[in-house]
């Protein structure tokens, strides 16, 4: 049986190296899943704790010169005022059931003069001759809603051209619009009065821990499994040809009488 000097070749220390990027790359990406598991929960904790708070009017849960907080995220808010529907903003690109449509922003103009953003739903539509005079209009005069508080999206996805974007953003929207909006939006649940046509609204995202926990597990296996295959071909090249043919001789005979016996 030879040494293992073999290892400290340029050949093995190299096929060393990248097993150990390997084990290294999947034990990151496992610790990364995991992450993302955590992320999903602590999110979970924050949307059923908010589903289960008493609706609040959005000027307290969105203050007019600060940010919607992380925490708020997903509260039941509430708000009273006049839809500026020409204004409507279309949010494209945006998929139901395999279905092409987009997302229908309008802003509510409340009683001091600012707006707040309301996604009054989905509709299905042909994302490139879409615009936002396709949109079913809102209910005219006073109107109040509830709905679920949302932070802004960020990103080049925001740019808002032609009443038209890719992913809400209060500030890009205002900007385009020449309004003054409260930051975030609200993703509408009731309107009173009701539309005349109803749009497909927005719901609640899936509160299970999805698939990161598993996922993780893998890597963490495809790992281990590079490791352990570094380790049995090292110890099968330390055993050398001579072993490997000594053991298949000693098995010959052993074969040999077994298939007579079948003759």
């Amino acid at each position: 049986m030879r040494s293992w000097r073999f290892l400290v070749s340029r050949r093995w220390v190299g096929f060393a190296l990248v097993v150990a990027l390997l084990a290294a790359g999947a034990w990151w990406l496992g610790e990364w899943q995991f992450s993302r598991l955590e992320e999903r929960q602590l999110r979970n904790d924050v949307i059923q704790r908010n589903e289960a708070a008493p609706p609040a009017p959005v000027a307290e849960v969105v203050p007019a010169d600060g940010e919607l907080d992380a925490e708020d995220e997903w509260r039941t808010v509430t708000a009273t005022g006049t839809y500026a529907a020409e204004e409507t903003v279309i949010v494209r690109y945006r998929t139901r059931d395999g279905a092409s449509g987009v997302e229908v922003v309008v802003p509510l103009v409340l009683d001091d003069g600012t707006a707040v953003l309301v996604d009054r739903g989905w509709l299905a539509t042909d994302n490139r001759a879409a615009t936002p005079d396709i949109a079913p209009r809102p209910p005219a005069g006073e109107v109040s809603i509830t709905g679920w508080a949302r932070r802004d999206s960020s990103g080049e996805s925001t740019v808002v051209s032609d009443r038209s974007t890719r992913a809400i953003s209060s500030e890009a929207i205002g900007e385009a619009l020449d309004r003054d909006v409260l930051d975030g939006f609200v993703a509408l649940r009731t309107e009173d009065p009701a539309p005349d046509e109803d749009l497909a609204r927005t719901e609640l995202p899936e509160l299970d821990d999805g698939p990161h926990f598993f996922y993780g597990l893998q890597w963490w296996f495809f790992g281990l499994l590079a490791l352990f295959g570094f380790g049995y071909l090292a110890w099968d090249e330390r055993r050398g040809p001579r072993t490997r043919r000594s053991q298949r001789a000693e098995h010959a005979p052993v074969d040999r009488e077994h298939h007579a016996a079948h003759e």
